[in-house]
């Protein structure tokens, strides 16, 4: 930048000489005595504004090589990081990305595989409760049978009982009714004797 201002006040200088030593010799060839002092004068005021001119034009030059620099070196590595930054999010952000994809397509795998797994559950829940309730049927079923067979021989036995008492009864209505008081005689003396 140093050298961009030492160029630049060079320039400014040749291109400063250059025109007053122009406006110099036109001058000189127009104009007469009286005139010459004028033109002087208005010479020597258009070299100082070019003095002026070219020192401030070396100031901002200095100025510039001497500020921009940095500050340019500075802003640079600003946006060096900020652009590396985002490429570090921007790699992030890809991998996450590759990541999720990743995931969905093994949470299609996985929903598969787990309706997979339910539909085998259920269909062995299903055996198994299948299972249960025909084993459950068959001891109600011999429950039944025994409670059945139970109540018959019960059934039977108050018959037989039923049947007995009615056998004594018909049996003590034809002894009574062949039963004369010879016939009872007969019997209690046969009784008295088998006594003694």
């Amino acid at each position: 930048m140093r050298r961009l201002a030492v160029v630049t006040v060079a320039l400014g200088l040749a291109f400063a000489g250059s025109t007053v030593l122009a406006q110099e010799h036109e001058g000189a060839e127009k104009k007469s005595g009286a005139e010459k002092e004028e033109s002087f004068a208005e010479k020597h005021e258009l070299e100082l504004k070019w003095a002026n001119f070219l020192l401030l034009a070396g100031l901002l030059g200095y100025t510039l090589g001497k500020n921009a620099g940095p500050f340019f070196a500075t802003r640079s590595a600003g946006i060096r990081r900020d652009m590396d930054e985002s490429l570090r999010q921007r790699k992030e952000a890809e991998a996450k990305a590759a990541e999720v994809d990743r995931r969905l397509a093994n949470l299609e795998k996985d929903i598969a595989a787990l309706r997979g797994q339910s539909e085998t559950e259920a269909k062995v829940e299903t055996e198994r409760m299948a299972q249960q309730t025909e084993a459950e049927i068959v001891k109600i079923q011999a429950h039944a049978e025994q409670e059945i067979a139970s109540a018959g021989k019960a059934a039977r036995m108050a018959l037989k009982g039923y049947a007995a008492e009615l056998a004594v009864g018909l049996a003590e209505q034809k002894v009574r009714a062949r039963m004369t008081p010879d016939t009872e005689d007969a019997l209690v003396q046969g009784f008295v004797r088998n006594l003694k």
